[in-house]
């Protein structure tokens, strides 16, 4: 089914030339004269290229349906991560360099959603938060609780992260996976 590329936002799959993207960021633009045109930062599904992409006001793409099933992570072997189907528990490799940031959330065990075209397991669905154990920190400096200062933490997952300058290593924070932003500290 076609859709017009004014229906295109954050999260939308689409197929063009063969091709299955999700859209990453979306800009409509209209100029004085002529007609508007719509700008798309969109990932490859299937090569995790990033394309920019430039389209006018009317133009139609394919729609990409996506089917999603509930899955658990199991493990990565440095070059995929595989994932098991909660209900059939067969197993999906899907390729780091497809899953881009996302590997930075992943833990074992945890539950997220696969995104299936035609059958292939393309990307996953990661929960709006995940809580991370933080395994470097720096030191905070006595004195400074009057301002509100953040300093970079790293976390069990490789996930570099802003976060206020009470974090230390050993805590447990919650992580916004839609822009990798410090929520809360957790306590254990």
């Amino acid at each position: 089914m076609a859709i017009e590329v004014t229906a295109l936002r954050k999260g939308v799959t689409f197929e063009m030339d063969g091709t299955v993207y999700r859209v990453l960021e979306y800009h409509h633009h209209k100029p004085g004269r002529g007609k508007a045109f719509i700008k798309v930062k969109a990932r490859d599904l299937r090569t995790g290229t990033i394309v920019e992409k430039t389209f006018l006001s009317g133009n139609e793409v394919q729609e990409a349906p996506m089917d999603y099933r509930e899955a658990q992570y199991l493990y990565s072997d440095g070059t995929n991560y595989v994932f098991m189907d909660n209900e059939t528990y067969e197993q999906y490799a899907i390729p780091a360099q497809v899953l881009g940031d996302a590997v930075y959330y992943l833990k074992e065990g945890m539950e997220v959603k696969i995104a299936f075209y035609k059958g292939e397991a393309l990307d996953i669905e990661l929960p709006t938060t995940v809580d991370l154990e933080v395994v470097e920190a720096e030191a905070a400096v006595k004195g400074d609780t009057a301002t509100g200062l953040t300093k970079k933490v790293k976390t069990e997952t490789g996930l570099v992260v802003e976060v206020p300058h009470f974090v230390e290593r050993g805590d447990i924070i919650r992580v916004d996976t839609r822009d990798g932003s410090y929520v809360t500290r957790v306590k254990r």
